[in-house]
């Protein structure tokens, strides 16, 4: 899934948060809707402009942003030069 094309960033909409295709719903918003136990069904029952691509994008984000701070997280912990051999 290339989250890229739907998931946006925009300074002066929900304080820069990222939103999905610019509508004011936020990837924070649909990932605690999910948590919270709401399935894809009922969120895209609630949010008709939402689509299963966009929920879809909001997990790749998500696991990519996740996969980023840790990487970032454990190359501050052992090193850059630890960090390359480990790789």
């Amino acid at each position: 899934m290339k989250y890229k094309d739907i998931i946006t960033l925009e300074p002066g909409k929900r304080g820069g948060q990222p939103t999905i295709r610019g509508l004011r719903i936020t990837v924070y918003d649909v990932l605690k809707m999910l948590a919270s136990g709401m399935s894809e069904k009922k969120i895209l029952s609630d949010f008709p402009e939402l689509t299963n691509d966009d929920i879809k994008a909001v997990l790749s984000y998500a696991s990519e942003r996740e996969r980023s701070l840790s990487t970032a997280s454990y190359e501050i912990t052992l090193g850059p030069k630890h960090f390359a051999q480990a790789s």
